[in-house]
């Protein structure tokens, strides 16, 4: 098949977004596709398969914000759209941000073409960053509505990374015709031996990976580890970039006596920490999936989740040990001191952490996503 990724944000792979859309982009290449990419201009892409549309001119407080987050934001250019398009079987649309709503409705109603579109992007992640109402429900519903009429309701078939998301959005927008498919952990994230740097020998070491972002509520982690009576025997790594960066040094001068680790990790060195670090950490508020997280779990690193109503990520947690209530520093200390007081269990759950991640196969949810795509063109013969 020729299938046409359209993806609002493809620059370099320290997102989740970016990540989701090369790694299916791959997958579908190795399949055999002929796959063709529409996305903003890039200094990490080049090729004949990719089409690039121009960078969106903001206002100057609008530019700031994505600056910050390192990505570029695209202008929707039909002539691309066309050209990218016209030959495609299908149009697989990433996120329903900037350039994916247009490309959604241009290739539905323009050149009628079957449409598929991921679901990567809550509206808390929208409102969180530009209009710091991340916690308005009118606010967020109003977005999801917005999702839906400027591109989801052009939609064959809307990809879904988790059940939580799937609700969230019917709940507001009615019945889709979703599919439910992990995003996927690559097969290298499993248990391995990994000696640790003789500076971290005599550490508690607790890991977070994803972006420095306000969602991901690292000042709830840093509150925590603050707390706890193990303090100052704690190393705190955080693997991930973001505009949060500065705050959370700031905070953490403060507050702790070892100075987190902040770093951006190749998949290899990210292996090598997970399978050295003694326990998993994701405060955040808000996540439709959190591969992160996963790829912690698939190595057998315990993890300490955040049970937020706006959080998918709480669903991997296989116990009440691993969960803590959201936004509440002194419940995270508590399942932090459980696990370094009782190392024994701590050990016996590594195992059945591993083995609990077989459903998330990176390979089997490609198939899957693959099967979608072929479902849409399907339903569009005539």
């Amino acid at each position: 098949m020729r299938i046409c990724v359209v993806s609002d944000v493809l620059d370099e792979e320290n997102n989740g977004t970016t990540i989701a859309a090369m790694n299916l982009i791959r997958s579908l290449k190795e399949k055999g596709h002929e796959v063709k990419i529409v996305c903003p201009v890039t200094k990490y892409h080049n090729g004949d398969d990719f089409y690039f549309v121009p960078k969106l001119k903001l206002p100057k407080v609008l530019q700031n914000i994505v600056d910050k987050n390192n990505v570029v934001i695209g202008r929707p250019k039909k002539k691309i759209f066309y050209e990218a398009m016209k030959d495609c079987d299908v149009v697989h649309v990433m996120i329903p941000l900037f350039i994916g709503p247009k490309a959604a409705r241009f290739a539905k109603k323009k050149l009628h073409k079957p449409v598929t579109i991921g679901f990567h992007a809550q509206a808390e992640n929208v409102s969180s960053h530009i209009l710091g109402l991340m916690n308005s429900k009118m606010v967020n519903k109003v977005i999801y509505k917005h999702y839906y009429n400027k591109a989801y309701k052009y939609a064959d078939c809307i990809h879904y990374p988790t059940n939580f998301i799937r609700n969230v959005f019917e709940d507001i927008v009615g019945d889709t015709n979703g599919y439910v498919i992990s995003n996927g952990v690559q097969k290298i994230f499993k248990p391995t031996e990994s000696e640790r740097p003789e500076e971290l020998k005599n550490k508690k070491v607790i890991l977070f990976t994803g972006r420095l972002s306000l969602e991901k509520s690292h000042s709830i982690l840093i509150k925590a580890i603050s707390k706890s009576k193990y303090e100052k025997d704690i190393q705190l790594i955080l693997a991930g970039q973001g505009p949060r960066k500065d705050e959370i040094l700031k905070l953490s001068s403060k507050l702790l006596t070892n100075q987190p680790i902040i770093n951006f990790y190749s998949r290899e060195e990210l292996v090598k920490i997970i399978n050295y670090a003694d326990l998993y950490c994701h405060p955040a508020e808000v996540e439709i999936e959190a591969i992160s997280c996963l790829e912690a779990i698939c190595c057998g690193l315990v993890p300490v989740i955040a049970n937020s109503p706006k959080c998918a990520t709480k669903e991997f947690a296989l116990d009440e040990r691993s969960l803590f209530t959201v936004n509440d520093p002194d419940s995270l200390r508590d399942k932090i001191d459980y696990w370094f007081d009782h190392p024994e269990e701590l050990k016996e759950m590594k195992a059945k952490y591993a083995n609990s991640a077989s459903r998330f196969d990176f390979d089997e949810c490609m198939d899957k996503m693959e099967l979608m795509i072929k479902d849409a063109y399907k339903l569009n013969e005539k």
